[in-house]
């Protein structure tokens, strides 16, 4: 499908700092908004509706973290398409002709919502396709954009704990200012999810939660979003590697009804600077391995 490929190239980007100024990289995994057009022609839904799973946006709010010395990866792709913020192989078995590989994870709760890496639904649970996609098709989306786009990230991930002895992934994320029910409370303008501390260390959640509060945002952690397959995977404090997510409100900085960019859009991507600056002054020995730091 080499016609998808040209519409996708390249999938996802890496810009990088003049200089780094420090371990912290930002990731945007479900910023893209390209849509193959072999995609939006086996799909039952309209564009507009295929991009309430999109976080529109959030790649150009931190976009301005690259001048103050920090590199950024970011998906062209949509996350509808491909999401690679799944184990690689979370699929649904209903929604395919074909067998799907023994090692298939089919029984998440992700999978069973609709959400794998190759989705069923977006938004409240609309179904994308009207019938059976081929089995094939699925596993070149994981094998030519979802695999490349993790060896990227873990090249970058893996670099920057090279340079500086440890490194800080900030996955970035928006949701919905409501939730669909009428009762529930307005969601907080962030919510922090650090896998309710295993996926960094506190210092890390401290000094976004310390930041983004002193900058006058309301904030949870954990609650309802403690962090995806990202945050999970690539966080592994002990040998240096911090993973948060970040989710952002979208009422802060768009018109969710129309995807436009909202007044607040400008303040909050020079607050997003500001975080990166902060986590960038992060002592390197409070982020480094507990082995190196003891034995020093």
């Amino acid at each position: 499908m080499s016609h998808n490929r040209d519409e996708l190239d390249p999938p996802f980007e890496i810009i990088e700092p003049a200089a780094l100024r420090g371990p912290v990289l930002f990731n945007s995994p479900h910023s893209g908004s390209t849509y193959p057009r072999a995609f939006l022609a086996s799909s039952r839904l309209e564009v507009a509706t295929l991009r309430r799973s999109e976080d529109s946006f959030v790649d150009e709010l931190v976009a301005g973290v690259v001048a103050q010395g920090y590199p950024l990866m970011r998906a062209h792709f949509p996350r509808c398409f491909v999401d690679v913020n799944r184990e690689p192989y979370e699929l649904d078995p209903r929604m395919f002709d074909g067998r799907l590989p023994s090692f298939a994870n089919t029984r998440s709760m992700r999978v069973a919502g609709g959400l794998g890496t190759v989705p069923r639904v977006v938004g409240d649970a609309q179904e994308i396709y009207d019938r059976r996609i081929p089995v094939d098709d699925a596993l070149s989306r994981i094998e030519t954009l979802y695999k490349p786009y993790h060896r990227a990230l873990r090249r970058l991930f893996t670099r920057l704990q090279q340079d500086f002895g440890a490194a800080i992934l900030i996955d970035c994320h928006s949701m919905p200012s409501t939730g669909g029910n009428r009762e529930e409370r307005p969601r907080p303008e962030f919510v922090l999810g650090d896998r309710y501390g295993t996926s960094c260390i506190g210092v890390v959640s401290e000094t976004v939660e310390q930041t983004l509060r002193s900058l006058g945002y309301t904030l949870s952690r954990n609650k309802p979003y403690a962090g995806g397959f990202i945050t999970e995977h690539y966080g592994n404090p002990a040998a240096g590697l911090h993973a948060i997510q970040l989710e952002i409100n979208r009422a802060l900085y768009m018109d969710e009804r129309r995807y436009e960019r909202a007044p607040g859009f400008a303040r909050l991507a020079a607050d997003m600077d500001t975080l990166a600056r902060r986590l960038g002054e992060i002592p390197l020995e409070e982020l480094r391995p507990y082995r190196a730091a003891a034995a020093e």
